[in-house]
C-alpha cells in the first residue's frame, strides 16, 4: 500500500487513547499498533496491487526525490529551459521534483541567493547547481531535526519537529536577513506566501 499524508496526515505510535483523526490502525506482528491520522483528511491509503511501488499510478508524472541521483542541475536545466514561470512556483510543481513544498523551497533559494521571482528558464547552470546543493541541504537538515513543525506536525512518537528553529527566511516577515540585516520580505505569490530577502536573493 501506500501512504499519502496530504499536508498534515502522519503515522503515530498507536497509544491506545483512540484520538479523534486516527482513521486506520496498523496491527504489526510484534503486537505494536501505527495508527494514521490526518486532523484535515487531505490524506489518502491506496492498496497496491502485487508488483513493483513503481508501477501505481499515483507516482506515474512526479519528478525525482530530491536526495536521489536523478536530481541534478543538469535536470534542472532541462526542464527549467521549458518553464516560463518564477522558479519558486516550478520547484512547488510535483512533476518537477517530488515531495517539495513552501517551506523547504523557501528555505533552499535563499541559501542558493536566488530570488522566488526570478524566471526559472533564466538562471544558470552554476546558480542551478548551487540550488540543487541547497535542496539537499535543506531537505536533509530537515529530516535530521525531525522536521518542521509550524502547526500539528509531530513524528511517529508524538515529538514536535525542530528544524523551524533553524529558518532563515520562512514565517520570518520583518526579521533581520541572517546575512545582510535587511528586513525579511513576504509577498503572495499564486495564493502562496513567499519570504525572501530581496537584497540577498536576485
Amino acid at each position: 500500500f501506500t501512504v499519502d499524508g496530504g499536508r498534515v496526515g502522519d503515522y503515530v505510535n498507536d497509544t491506545g487513547l483512540n484520538p479523534k483523526h486516527d482513521h486506520i490502525r496498523f496491527e504489526l506482528d510484534d503486537g505494536g499498533v501505527v495508527t494514521f491520522n490526518d486532523p484535515r483528511r487531505f490524506g489518502f491509503v491506496d492498496f497496491l496491487a502485487d508488483g513493483p511501488a513503481e508501477a501505481y499510478s499515483g507516482f506515474h508524472g512526479m519528478g525525482p526525490e530530491p536526495l536521489s541521483e536523478d536530481f541534478n542541475a543538469h535536470y534542472l536545466k532541462v526542464v527549467f529551459s521549458r518553464r516560463r514561470g518564477p522558479v519558486k512556483q516550478v520547484l512547488l510543481d510535483q512533476s518537477v521534483i517530488a515531495g517539495l513544498g513552501n517551506i523547504y523551497v523557501a528555505e533552499a533559494l535563499f541559501r542558493a541567493r536566488i530570488s522566488p521571482l526570478r524566471p526559472a528558464a533564466e538562471i544558470s547552470i552554476g546558480a542551478l547547481g548551487r540550488l540543487v546543493s541547497s535542496i539537499n541541504a535543506v531537505i536533509s537538515e530537515a529530516i535530521e531535526a525531525g522536521g518542521s513543525s509550524i502547526s500539528d506536525f509531530a513524528d511517529t512518537d508524538g515529538v514536535a519537529g525542530r528544524f523551524q528553529m533553524s529558518f532563515n527566511v520562512y514565517g520570518r516577515e520583518g526579521d533581520g536577513c541572517s546575512v545582510c540585516g535587511r528586513p525579511i520580505y513576504r509577498m503572495i505569490q499564486s495564493g502562496r506566501s513567499t519570504f525572501y530577502c530581496r537584497r540577498c536573493q536576485r
